[in-house]
């Protein structure tokens, strides 16, 4: 039987691991000591997530701003296996993606979000916050839908051996769902294997494109003054 959130209100969780996973700024690290006692304290997160998480607040707490930027940037930028924009995983660069971003917009504004320019929906930061905006039983239910993906990408993390890898897959037992079960010495070990040896990216992405990911319950947006998400865009041009 694997870990279960009970419908506990996750808002506040949520909006701390958009933060853990965006681009790292000083507004970040100001708020670790605050974050380190929310993640604590949450009883949603079985023990292991728990100590994980603490190994990612340890590393961001003790590293260099600068350090931690290029960490990122070499961590989500340089493939598609672990990138944090979730239509990537299902649909590439297909036609299907646009209308796909259209629909989670759609979602957004029916919340009184709204992205300013340059900014993708389906961003996991993004999607995030918006989570942290709907009822718990809401947000379940939405994390539940892309659940697979995060569970792709947070395997891909943890084989890369990067801390990082706590602050997606803590998003499992949010949504219900097992948790990852990787332990660190396997970790470890198949961070060192060749990139030829790595999970087969490729596979994954096109076991997502047989399987498009419909997030259910868009609305229209609402006709009203916009109210953007409040930080993304961060990375330097």
């Amino acid at each position: 039987m694997w870990w279960t959130n009970n419908m506990e209100d996750n808002r506040p969780i949520f909006s701390m691991l958009s933060a853990l996973l965006d681009y790292p700024d000083q507004s970040l690290l100001d708020g670790l000591a605050e974050i380190r006692i929310a993640l604590a304290r949450h009883r949603a997160f079985p023990p292991a997530t728990r100590s994980a998480l603490n190994d990612l607040v340890d590393r961001l707490s003790t590293a260099s701003l600068m350090d931690l930027q290029e960490e990122y940037v070499e961590t989500f930028d340089r493939g598609r296996t672990t990138s944090l924009y979730l239509f990537e995983h299902v649909h590439g660069e297909s036609r299907e993606r646009g209308q796909a971003m259209v629909d989670l917009l759609a979602m957004y504004e029916a919340k009184e979000l709204f992205l300013t320019d340059g900014e993708l929906p389906d961003y996991l930061p993004v999607f995030l916050e918006f989570l942290a905006q709907e009822t718990p039983a809401k947000a379940s239910g939405l994390l539940g839908e892309v659940a697979n993906i995060v569970r792709a990408i947070a395997t891909q993390l943890a084989a890369r051996n990067t801390p990082y890898f706590a602050a997606v897959a803590a998003l499992l037992p949010l949504a219900g769902e097992a948790p990852l079960a990787i332990p660190a010495p396997v970790a470890a070990s198949v961070a060192n294997i060749p990139p030829s040896r790595e999970v087969d990216g490729q596979a994954l992405d096109q076991e997502w494109q047989d399987e498009p990911v419909s997030f259910l319950g868009a609305q229209a947006p609402l006709l009203e003054t916009p109210q953007p998400i409040r930080f993304y865009d961060k990375r330097p041009s």
